[in-house]
């Protein structure tokens, strides 16, 4: 059975629109409440420094959603069922030992760049949707946010290369 998408208008965009910006919120509050662990586990000072940048962005992020949050009239909604705070709690087994320091750290950049990934997707349809909706300062406020993915994630493939190389 095919199903076909229900036609948009601006209550059911602006319904979008604020449940997965809950969902990137909530996640992003999340990862900042956990992210000195995650620094405890890298064993080189340079990616414990890449996931330190990473805590920077996603405090300025989360700044950005809240202000978002006031130029839309709503507030976050901190109990919604959220996939991305599932993936921090996983944390990819990064718990285990591993016999060799860059298993680990690889498993760290991996588990740090799915993270990426979803907020840069997040991010591209929350941009799609604010369009929708002549959301002109909350497009600019996205945009910065999904820039700082990006380079998040470039960072990351940097770093790995460091580890992956002749």
């Amino acid at each position: 059975m095919q199903v076909t998408p229900i036609p948009t208008n601006q209550a059911l965009l602006e319904e979008l629109f604020t449940h997965h910006l809950n969902r990137i919120y909530s996640g992003k509050c999340f990862l900042d409440k956990n992210l000195e662990h995650l620094i405890s586990l890298a064993s080189s000072k340079g990616l414990q420094l890449a996931i330190e940048e990473i805590g920077g962005d996603v405090k300025k992020q989360i700044l950005r959603m809240q202000e978002i949050y006031q130029l839309i009239g709503k507030i976050p909604d901190k109990d919604e069922c959220n996939p991305i705070k599932s993936i921090v709690k996983d944390e990819f087994c990064l718990d285990e030992q591993q016999t060799l320091a860059a298993l680990n750290d690889l498993d760290l950049m991996l588990y740090v760049q799915v993270l990426e990934h979803v907020n840069i997707t997040s991010y591209r349809m929350l941009i799609m949707i604010a369009k929708l909706l002549h959301y002109d300062e909350v497009t600019q406020l996205l945009k910065e946010n999904f820039d700082e993915s990006e380079d998040n994630d470039k960072l990351f493939m940097l770093i790995a290369k460091e580890y992956i190389s002749e």
